[in-house]
């Protein structure tokens, strides 16, 4: 299983009341990628990232970990989403420890170990000085960095995220995304991570996804009830930290390609075409 990919999607389509929502979806994750997912409001962003979480099982095709079925939520998938998801009763530190908690034999030595490993993982966000806090004292973004830390303490073998960082000011975005890179970089993370933003998919990801409904079964022919396909599969060149890198010609013409492919109805293209836009190291 030396070459197995960590996450495998296999010709998924899913559907709600008879709608169709996803269509053959297919693609393949290696350890190590940041892949960055984005598509029109209503496309399937959601739904394939509670197939990959085990929250939903698809009608057809496979979703696999490590060459295992995805059946059901489990530790190895840790999740982000755009809510903080923390308690409000319970302060930073308490808030991160409880997953690792429900895990433990609740003895003094292991709970010491707990500490330790809580304290490391706070200071890899930035949130040590801030341990004892309670989430109403915290910012958006800190609140965030400590939802966060509660996913990465589980060590997951794929960090899912769901639009972790649409609900902040944009300074704050710039610094949680240059947060992100810097902890996928130094601890040799797996992300998959959706987004409505291109540039900030285009600026994370080491390969970008477009998740669209817009496209043409035959030529000149759209079907009533057809879901959204990967329009493009894309590797991207390893990007600087620096946000800088937005404001180049190429990040632009780049975020104007996959606005065409993915988001501009009256652009749809035939399924023929746009498989041959996949740009993915094989």
């Amino acid at each position: 299983m030396k070459n197995t990919p960590l996450l495998e999607v296999d010709n998924v389509s899913q559907f709600y009341n008879n709608r169709r929502i996803l269509e053959n979806i297919n693609f393949k994750i290696n350890k190590g990628e940041f892949c960055t997912l984005v598509g029109p409001s209503g496309s399937g962003k959601t739904t394939l990232l509670q197939l990959i979480m085990g929250e939903q099982q698809a009608h057809t095709g496979n979703i696999s970990m490590s060459g295992f079925p995805v059946k059901s939520p489990n530790i190895d998938r840790g999740i982000v989403f755009q809510s903080y998801a923390l308690f409000p009763h319970l302060n930073v530190l308490e808030n991160v420890m409880l997953g690792l908690n429900l895990q433990s034999r609740n003895n003094k030595v292991e709970h010491k170990l707990l500490l330790e490993k809580t304290f490391h993982y706070l200071s890899l966000v930035h949130l040590k000085d801030h341990a004892y806090k309670y989430p109403y004292e915290l910012s958006g973004g800190m609140q965030q960095r400590a939802a966060i830390a509660q996913s990465l303490i589980i060590e997951p073998k794929i960090l899912l995220m769901d639009e972790p960082f649409g609900a902040l000011d944009p300074h704050i975005r710039d610094e949680m995304q240059v947060l992100i890179l810097d902890l996928w970089e130094k601890n040799e993370m797996t992300v998959f991570f959706i987004t409505h933003d291109l540039e900030e998919a285009i600026y994370l990801g080491t390969r970008v996804f477009v998740l669209s409904p817009y496209y043409q079964q035959k030529e000149n022919k759209k079907s009533r009830n057809q879901g959204a396909r990967i329009l493009l599969d894309k590797k991207l060149s390893t990007h600087i930290n620096s946000t800088e890198i937005k404001n180049s010609p190429d990040f632009f013409s780049m975020v104007s390609q996959i606005r065409n492919i993915g988001f501009n109805p009256k652009k749809t293209r035939l399924v023929d075409e746009f498989n041959t836009l996949h740009d993915q190291t094989k």
